[in-house]
């Protein structure tokens, strides 16, 4: 009875090489600047792994996230709150270099025009893949989906947890940042306060 062919898994991987060397000489001089020895086994790889992930968890700097939105765009009559809520979200501070991550909760009220649910994650995405501040990270999702679908409101609240401030400086383990952002309608205190209550239940059992 023949073997059977055994298909080993392979992962296809996209990286600008020039850049992926370049960056991996540095973090090997970065791992040698801290004292350690860049050729002992557990770190033979490391420079090139970091450099890889660098460029990932920055690649929305290729992304142009109003034509993610305009991919999307459909004619409808509707004129009530539309939200998506606790969106993942992973970035990386531009002051330390290290992460935040959390939720976002985005919501528009149509005017005439509405977005694919999808293509609210992937401009959150588009933006967070970057390296940021959570403030400035609030007003581009805010203000890209103000611009591009031009609705009668926009609402952006973001909650989240950054570890320079949980593994370094005051290290405060349980802390939690949030920052929210309003144009249109949302500026008014009902509609606004319809918002906060949404996000804030469990509709879902």
């Amino acid at each position: 009875m023949p073997k059977k062919k055994i298909t080993r898994y392979t992962k296809n991987e996209l990286f600008d090489g020039k850049t992926t060397e370049h960056l991996t000489g540095n973090y090997a001089s970065i791992l040698s600047g801290v004292g350690e020895d860049v050729s002992r086994e557990g770190l033979l790889k490391t420079p090139l792994r970091a450099a890889k992930a660098l460029q990932f968890l920055t690649h929305g700097n290729q992304l142009n996230p109003e034509e993610i939105l305009r991919s999307a765009l459909f004619k409808e009559d509707y004129s009530e709150m539309v939200i998506v809520k606790d969106i993942e979200v992973y970035s990386m501070c531009e002051h330390h270099l290290l992460p935040f991550f959390g939720r976002a909760h985005v919501a528009y009220i149509p005017n005439g025009y509405i977005v694919g649910l999808s293509k609210i994650g992937r401009i959150v995405d588009a933006y967070s893949r970057r390296l940021q501040v959570q403030e400035r990270l609030t007003h581009e999702i805010l203000n890209c989906i103000d611009s591009t679908l031009k609705p009668l409101g926009v609402a952006v609240v973001i909650e989240a947890r950054h570890l320079c401030m949980m593994m370094r400086g005051v290290q405060k383990q349980n802390s939690v940042a949030t920052t929210s952002a309003f144009k249109g309608v949302f500026e008014e205190n009902t509609t606004r306060a319809e918002f906060i209550r949404l996000i804030s239940a469990n509709l879902i059992s």
